[in-house]
């Protein structure tokens, strides 16, 4: 979620629609954590979960590319990842580094009326991948996680035309919540 210099009250409805959704999400879960390893750079929904009351810690602006094993070294209740596999080249290596608590991702759906989000000067803010779901299930279950639940969301935006009509219909966010396997 590329949102690190947006204050809380100044939301976009899109964006603030996508933290709602994804809140939600977390507190169906059987889940209570209170120490949290968010992927990436601190952002505003990172501090939407601090005033929830969680402590979060963020791996800050490492390429989790070359350094996967950092996020091992952190004791935590819970790992959130939220539109951040899709920014890497590898997410195998950094889920299997990650430490053996229950996740809560979301990654971003392939949309066939669009391609991969690539943003022109800024090379943090590129998506290397876009998922289909089966393939995002299969990268989790080969890293060595197991899929509890899952759920798809559209990404609406106010605008005219026929991809913001789209995406009124066609799901953009896939989310999970995953456990290390037992194997």
């Amino acid at each position: 979620m590329s949102s690190a210099s947006v204050p809380i009250d100044q939301l976009s409805p899109e964006l603030k629609r996508r933290f709602d959704r994804t809140l939600a999400f977390m507190r169906q879960s059987d889940v209570a954590p209170s120490k949290i390893l968010d992927l990436g750079p601190d952002n505003t929904f990172a501090e939407i979960l601090r005033l929830e009351g969680y402590e979060v810690l963020n791996t800050g602006m490492v390429d989790l590319d070359l350094e996967p094993e950092m996020v091992s070294s952190f004791d935590v209740d819970c790992i959130t990842s939220f539109e951040i596999f899709e920014h890497l080249l590898a997410p195998f290596s950094v889920l299997r580094a990650l430490p053996r608590v229950p996740m809560f991702s979301t990654v971003p759906l392939a949309l066939w009326f669009a391609s991969a989000y690539r943003h022109p000067s800024d090379e943090w803010d590129r998506h290397y991948h876009e998922f289909e779901d089966w393939q995002f299930d299969w990268l989790l279950e080969k890293s060595g996680w197991s899929i509890i639940r899952s759920e798809q969301w559209t990404a609406p935006i106010s605008k005219l035309g026929v991809r913001p009509v789209l995406r009124r219909f066609w799901p953009r966010y896939y989310a999970v919540e995953a456990v290390p396997a037992s194997n």
